[in-house]
């Protein structure tokens, strides 16, 4: 055997012992997921988009740039289990449409009054009851996962949802603009949606937990959640529109 090909058998070897070193981490990463995912998605599923982002960490680790291999893995598992979440969205395409019609009305309505939207504002602006309102926040709740790591990539997230009326609007931002105004804008909303918001991204309950801790149902939670979602989105698209 040549030396390129014992090469190459030790590096097969190497990243075969890290994959199978590591793979607890894939677990842990996905049963932390699962609990905060809508029942469709299998543990299962997420389990193998992690091997695979593991494998892919495995083969692209620079130990150069200064962070630990797990450091770096888990960015990559969680990314590939994210990533086989989205490929499989149940959601239907209205369900992403009306979700960008609730964020533009919420938008209009702080525009013009300079506060907070309210819910029957929101609801009287899209013509419809408040009852059809949130039908429309609790079919929007799980069709994303939102995480701040996770803020700008991948189909349909929000700052692509940010993008579609207004093409080339993040050109030349760098991401930690991003995160610093993603950042004030959660400081700004409402106390209740700022108060979920920190219970699910900072201190990672799901939805039934943080019912729990407020006295409200999880229904009430989620729907929430998903105000707290496009009112976000409407901020931050005025945001960069100013930008």
């Amino acid at each position: 055997m040549n030396g390129i090909a014992m090469h190459v058998t030790d590096q097969s070897r190497q990243q075969s012992d890290i994959v199978e070193r590591h793979e607890p981490l894939v677990k842990r990463i996905a049963y932390h997921l699962i609990n905060r995912l809508p029942a469709s998605v299998q543990l299962e599923d997420l389990i193998q988009a992690g091997m695979i982002g593991l494998l892919e960490a495995a083969r692209n680790y620079d130990e150069t740039q200064g962070a630990s291999f797990e450091t770096y893995a888990g960015i990559r598992i969680r990314g590939s289990m994210l990533d086989e979440i989205r490929k499989n969205d149940w959601a239907p395409r209205s369900v992403h449409r009306k979700a960008r019609m609730v964020a533009e009305a919420v938008r209009e309505i702080e525009h013009n009054e300079g506060r907070d939207a309210r819910d029957t504002e929101i609801a009287d602006s899209l013509e419809m009851s408040l009852e059809d309102y949130y039908k429309i926040l609790q079919d929007n709740c799980y069709h994303k996962v939102l995480s701040f790591e996770d803020m700008g990539t991948g189909d349909d997230s929000m700052l692509d949802n940010m993008s579609d009326n207004a093409p080339g609007i993040l050109d030349g931002l760098q991401r930690e603009n991003i995160r610093h105004m993603v950042a004030e804008s959660i400081a700004s909303l409402p106390e209740r949606e700022r108060l979920v918001m920190a219970l699910y991204y900072d201190d990672e309950l799901n939805l039934r937990e943080i019912g729990a801790v407020m006295g409200v149902s999880e229904s009430r939670v989620s729907q929430i959640h998903s105000q707290a979602v496009v009112r976000l989105q409407a901020r931050m698209q005025a945001r960069l529109e100013e930008e």
